[in-house]
């Protein structure tokens, strides 16, 4: 592992920052307006951070494919997980609601933490090129979940009702989405953002616990998760209420290590007509 962040921190580091300066202006521009506040020193110290994290992600998920499972127990560490299965077991699945933070693609070693018999489900969006689509299905597969693309899920779980097999989902959930599908908008790091609902409307759906996977990295190489309770009886919740107590999490995860949210993407490019 020392080898692969000597990589990314030697070579990827400066050719993604200095280099091609990868997204730069964009990066830029979302850290200025989610940050006014700070000063243009402290921004562009978040910005380096975040391309650090950003080439540690990418070895790191070269690195994780082969990781045996005792050794990514201990880099990803999960907190609370009995009181994660204790409701799962009793509503027969559960929502897991996370964001592009740390090494998100790490997160599917839970499945080693869930109850012994709980299938995990991962959706996903298919990716345009082949052999990227390829190999992150295999990496995401490797420690025993099942991708599913997000047009099958619903359909997925309505058979693993049937079936009486105890499932997760896992969805990443801070994606912008189209403007003419959002329902819910938020104040959010000083802007009003749109925000997928799927894992409301599952949980909401099926009576399944939703939870927010609150990562935060203690040192290079390892990863914390603490998994915090939106709604243990999502029926009892009113339209909105979870996706915009995600929001309000996923702002706090992020101001309190700002350099692993991923910062490259355009996520306020839509605005509420």
């Amino acid at each position: 592992m020392g080898v692969h962040h000597a990589i990314a921190d030697g070579l990827l580091y400066p050719l993604l920052y200095y280099g091609v300066r990868y997204r730069r202006k964009m990066v830029n521009k979302n850290l200025t307006l989610s940050f006014p506040d700070k000063t243009e020193e402290e921004r562009q110290q978040i910005a380096k951070s975040f391309y650090h994290q950003f080439c540690y992600t990418v070895v790191e998920m070269i690195y994780g494919y082969r990781c045996p499972d005792d050794e990514m127990r201990q880099r990803v560490v999960f907190e609370g997980m009995d009181e994660v299965n204790r409701l799962i077991d009793a509503a027969g699945g559960g929502i897991f609601m996370l964001a592009h933070m740390g090494n998100w693609e790490w997160i599917a070693s839970i499945q080693q933490w869930v109850s012994p018999g709980v299938k995990e489900l991962n959706v996903y969006r298919k990716q345009k090129n082949r052999l990227m689509d390829r190999w992150l299905l295999a990496i995401r597969a490797r420690r025993g979940g099942e991708c599913v693309e997000k047009q099958r899920i619903l359909r997925e779980m309505v058979r693993y009702r049937a079936e009486k097999q105890p499932v997760t989902i896992g969805l990443i959930s801070d994606q912008k989405p189209r403007p003419e599908v959002t329902r819910t908008w938020v104040e959010f790091l000083h802007q009003e953002t749109g925000f997928l609902d799927g894992g409301e409307v599952l949980g909401r759906k099926f009576g399944y616990p939703v939870f927010y996977l609150y990562i935060t990295r203690p040192e290079r190489g390892r990863y914390h998760v603490s998994m915090k309770t939106i709604a243990a009886s999502p029926k009892e919740t009113e339209e909105g209420e979870i996706t915009t107590a995600f929001a309000h999490i996923l702002e706090q995860n992020i101001l309190e290590q700002p350099g692993l949210w991923l910062w490259s993407h355009n996520r306020w490019k839509h605005k509420r007509k």
